[in-house]
């Protein structure tokens, strides 16, 4: 437990540091907003022994496998996030984590894209179901997808 919570304050510390770069204007750039991904996908990554960084790269890229340790990997992702938690979308959160970690020009269309799958998660009860099927309405509905 001790080791979870030490990767959520380094990781919350690394987006604080991240974000109060002089180069910030309203929004990460788009190098900040990659390194804080990288940062959650070595967090979660090693958890899941049959994701690959291939598999993981092809999850970045939109190739989503349909098997449970994908979903629950994805899951992981976005609740360090805050996107998800317990099965449930943060939709607001999520809102506020585009403002904070995406540059300029991805903020419009990942806000229309959230608005659109703001129900994909509805009425699923597994969490790594719930944020697989959030992730295929994103990556569905946003032209810039991105996943760590």
């Amino acid at each position: 437990m001790s080791n979870k919570i030490n990767r959520f304050v380094l990781v919350a510390v690394f987006i604080a540091l991240v974000l109060r770069s002089d180069q910030v204007f309203g929004g990460a750039t788009e190098e900040q907003m990659m390194a804080a991904g990288k940062l959650m996908r070595d967090v979660c990554l090693p958890k899941f022994n049959k994701i690959t960084p291939e598999v993981a790269d092809g999850i970045k890229e939109g190739n989503v496998p349909d098997t449970k340790d994908v979903k629950c990997y994805i899951n992981c992702v976005m609740e360090m996030m805050q996107t998800m938690k317990k099965g449930k979308f943060l939709y607001e959160s999520s809102l506020k984590q585009v403002d904070l970690l995406m540059p300029d020009s991805y903020k419009d269309e990942y806000r229309n894209g959230l608005g659109k799958c703001k129900d994909a998660a509805v009425g699923i009860k597994n969490n790594c179901d719930a944020s697989y099927a959030l992730l295929i309405c994103m990556r569905d509905n946003i032209s810039k997808f991105v996943f760590p």
